[in-house]
């Protein structure tokens, strides 16, 4: 089994993934960690020397090597509005989208210049960003989680899903 956790930057898919992996005993991995380990490059350098599309080819990419294990991933923020990566996910495992308010996701974010997105864009550009990938992030997506919750009970309410669809 795979599970993929998608959402805005700041929703929670790193912080939830790990806890997640320890509770069903799958193993996890963070997809911006995956592409970083395999370029030899942070995302950002991937950004500025090889540009978006470059690193969107490679997240897709890591999408399909990643749904042949039985794991947690956690999705970079745009990943699945790539229909080709949604699509991949979609096939080989269970897609979360972890829902919560784009003003939480804001004050997680920032500060964070390693987001490319993040140091490149002002709060309502940011905004505008969120909002239109609200929206292919349902249409995307198996499963829509209220994630303005604690790790904890996002982990809880992920896995009695899981239990739904299972039968």
């Amino acid at each position: 089994m795979t599970i993929y956790l998608c959402g805005f930057m700041g929703c929670g898919k790193s912080t939830t993934g790990p806890l997640l992996a320890q509770k069903t005993g799958l193993h996890f991995t963070d997809l911006d960690d995956y592409i970083e380990e395999k370029e030899g490059m942070s995302i950002p350098e991937i950004f500025a020397s090889k540009g978006e599309a470059y690193f969107r080819e490679k997240e897709a990419q890591a999408v399909k090597e990643l749904s042949a294990k039985n794991s947690v991933v956690a999705c970079g923020g745009g990943t699945i509005i790539n229909d080709n990566s949604a699509r991949i996910a979609r096939e080989n495992g269970t897609v979360f989208f972890l829902d919560i308010p784009f003003e939480v996701c804001y004050d997680r974010i920032k500060n964070d210049t390693h987001r490319p997105l993040v140091a490149n864009n002002t709060r309502e550009q940011l905004k505008n960003i969120f909002d239109t990938r609200h929206d292919i992030y349902l249409k995307n997506s198996t499963v829509t989680i209220d994630a303005d919750k604690s790790p904890a009970m996002i982990c809880e309410n992920i896995i009695n899903t899981l239990k739904t669809l299972q039968k």
